[in-house]
């Protein structure tokens, strides 16, 4: 394995200013994103010593088939920029943290007229204010029952929330305290909101206000023998004190800071962050990352501060993308642009940010254990996930081997049918690269063909029509991208150039699930588009057979191999997808009303009568003046309703009304 020849630049053509460089295979994607002080003196250090290069960087460089570079004023604007480009393009060689688990979050909806308090994992979002994150779900749920004692908030879930405002009756945690009930009008919004908002700030740090004010209280009741409440507030204290036990002291009061600990070998790195708000820590997570290059930890540290404080610019409320930045990060290694990093951070936050790493006292200490922290989770990573990127790289080897390829499957693409006997046919394309989901590039259609004859052939038939629809969008989108480069009399690769498509990325390998006859009929859609190097294959559930389009008999890969288990996991994976879609067309198609068939009404007003309502047999029986007086529906629309509905026989149309959400059919490719 040897660079690419043509891939090195000119001598003398890269300058020697600040930048941001790509590099690019030969499909024109993304693989890998960087940024230098100096472009020159980085890049020629991709070619100067190819043996010497780090093995993930020798395939990124044998990969690469271009390579681009946009100049920039100066480090931080390299920085936001390679963060931006990593954002955009998600490029497979670039570094990508992991959490090594999925960590639980209290959080509260201020977006909401009446806030809930719940538990919440995953993607943040807008309007939410997060907490955390906690090590384990069972704390958040003591935690806020200990605090629903002296801040009842709502934290039922919207149908719940619903069913007691029809009944007129709260619910348990309502008829127990622990609820001021909003849901049937004890308490105003703003009541409510008041008292979310004291939630808030005491989970923020201010507890010291709520717990004089409560002691205040309980003085007060004992002076005037009102002994009953005196002991009310008592327990309330307890119950204040019980939570803050919970969250250890570590800093004084005043003190936020998020410390980052990072332990590394030669394969991957570990890192550990410590938020600490209010002097208490407030939470921790964890994250995993495989080396990509021979990095060190310094610019491992830069890279992991750019990604998670990448999204947290004025998130520090009601959430976001991205982690808050608080007026101290502790880094167990200065990033190798330290004053660069700092800047960047500074701009987020609003305000100086010390990034710095600490020396001695309390600081020191905390840093120290979250060191501890990171090498146990090293450790468990190790234990948990050993040989896994051996065992992926042997998985694509044995698929090259017996199959025949030229070079391993990076990039594999599976398709699979779902119908019932022959009804609301839909097909799914699930992509595999590196022996990983995709889940962002995964597509599902719609079959359009009606197919005759048996369920064979009908599956032959619409695997031809979707292999053929996917791959002719390719080379529209490849055209398309063409002709705008043209246009712009340049590359077509630089920064104004259009984002990529939904298909524009061909695959090493198609896999199809089925014989012989449907790898056929992949094999005869990718002849008539003239698309000869991209390979085929068929994995046949019965006896777990690869087959390919030519050949005869199957292909047998060993049963305990890693090659056919990754071939059973892509083709298993397209199954469920397909069947996913399959199910929602079903269900839709069988909870259709006759407001469907009513012209001017769309989707959003069709939910909005089914919300008022409840049921298409309820709206029914509504005047016209009724139906008028939800919003969105004027007066001329309602009598269209009222008469429509009015014409259909009684007991028509569906109780649930299931015909007010739609979804776009096809997904990727309508």
């Amino acid at each position: 394995m040897a660079a690419t020849p043509h891939l090195r630049p000119a001598p003398g053509s890269i300058p020697t200013s600040p930048g941001v460089y790509r590099f690019r295979d030969k499909a024109g994607q993304v693989i890998y994103v960087g940024k230098a002080k100096n472009l020159r003196a980085r890049l020629s250090s991709y070619f100067r010593d190819f043996a010497g290069l780090h093995p993930r960087t020798q395939q990124m460089v044998s990969t690469a088939d271009d390579v681009d570079w946009t100049i920039v004023g100066t480090e931080v604007e390299a920085l936001q920029l390679e963060y931006t480009w990593i954002k955009q393009y998600d490029p497979r060689f670039n570094v990508r943290y992991r959490d090594d688990k999925s960590y639980p979050y209290l959080a509260v909806t201020l977006g909401e007229e009446f806030p809930r308090v719940q538990m919440m994992r995953g993607a943040k979002r807008r309007g939410v204010r997060y907490f955390g994150p906690y090590s384990h779900a069972w704390a958040i749920r003591e935690t806020v029952d200990l605090l629903l004692r002296v801040f009842p908030v709502r934290t039922c879930s919207p149908g719940v929330f619903k069913n007691a405002r029809n009944s007129g009756r709260p619910c348990l945690l309502g008829y127990i305290g622990k609820c001021v009930a909003p849901c049937v009008g004890r308490a105003t919004a703003e009541e409510h909101r008041a008292l979310v908002d004291d939630f808030c700030s005491f989970l923020a740090g201010d507890t010291g206000r709520f717990m004089r004010h409560l002691e205040g209280q309980m003085a007060e009741a004992a002076e005037e023998m009102e002994y009953e409440r005196a002991a009310r507030l008592r327990d309330d204290i307890a119950a204040l004190r019980a939570a803050l036990e919970k969250q250890a002291v570590v800093l004084p009061d005043s003190t936020d800071c998020d410390v980052v600990a990072m332990v590394e070998d030669q394969l991957e790195a570990a890192v550990q962050v410590f938020h600490v708000r209010g002097g208490r820590i407030r939470g921790r997570r964890g994250y995993v990352v495989d080396k990509v290059t021979d990095a060190g930890p310094e610019e491992l540290m830069a890279t992991f501060l750019s990604q998670i404080y990448g999204g947290a610019e004025g998130e520090d409320e009601t959430g976001g993308t991205g982690t808050a930045v608080p007026r101290e990060v502790l880094v167990s290694h200065l990033p190798s642009d330290r004053d660069a990093v700092a800047r960047w951070l500074s701009e987020h936050r609003g305000s100086a940010v010390d990034l710095r790493v600490p020396r001695r006292g309390d600081k020191r200490s905390l840093m120290e254990t979250v060191e501890k922290n990171a090498r146990e989770a090293m450790s468990r990573h190790k234990t948990h996930r050993a040989g896994d990127l051996s065992t992926r790289s042997r998985a694509l080897n044995e698929i090259q081997e017996a199959l025949g390829l030229d070079e391993a499957p990076l990039r594999i693409e599976c398709f699979d049918i779902s119908n019932l006997q022959g009804e609301h046919v839909v097909a799914s394309m699930v992509v595999f690269e590196d022996g990983l989901a995709r889940k962002s590039e995964y597509r599902r259609f719609s079959v359009r063909g009606s197919g005759e004859g048996g369920r064979e052939q009908h599956d032959v038939a619409a695997m031809y029509e979707v292999v053929g629809r996917r791959f002719r969008r390719y080379l529209e989108e490849t055209a398309e991208r063409g002709e705008v480069a043209r246009m712009g009399g340049g590359s077509g690769r630089g920064g104004d150039e259009p984002p990529p498509g939904k298909f524009s990325y061909p695959p090493n390998l198609v896999v199809v699930d089925g014989a012989r006859p449907q790898a056929q009929a992949a094999r005869r859609a990718l002849d008539e588009l003239g698309i000869e190097d991209v390979a085929v294959c068929g994995l046949a559930k019965r006896l777990e057979e690869v087959w390919l389009p030519d050949d005869e008999d199957p292909v047998i890969l060993p049963r305990t191999g890693e090659g056919l288990y990754l071939l059973q996991r892509i083709r298993d994976e397209a199954h469920n997808f397909a069947i996913a879609y399959h199910r929602q067309k079903r269900a839709k198609a069988l909870t259709g009303s006759s407001l469907d068939e009513l012209p001017g009404l769309g989707p959003t007003r069709r939910a909005a009568l089914i919300k008022e309502f409840g049921s298409v047999r309820r709206l029914a029986a509504a005047t016209a003046e009724e139906i008028a007086a939800v919003p969105g529906i004027g007066p001329k629309l309602a009598e269209a309703v009222h008469a429509h509905l009015s014409a259909e026989p009684a007991g028509g149309g569906s109780e649930a009304g299931g015909s007010a959400q739609h979804t776009n059919d096809g997904g990727g490719d309508t």
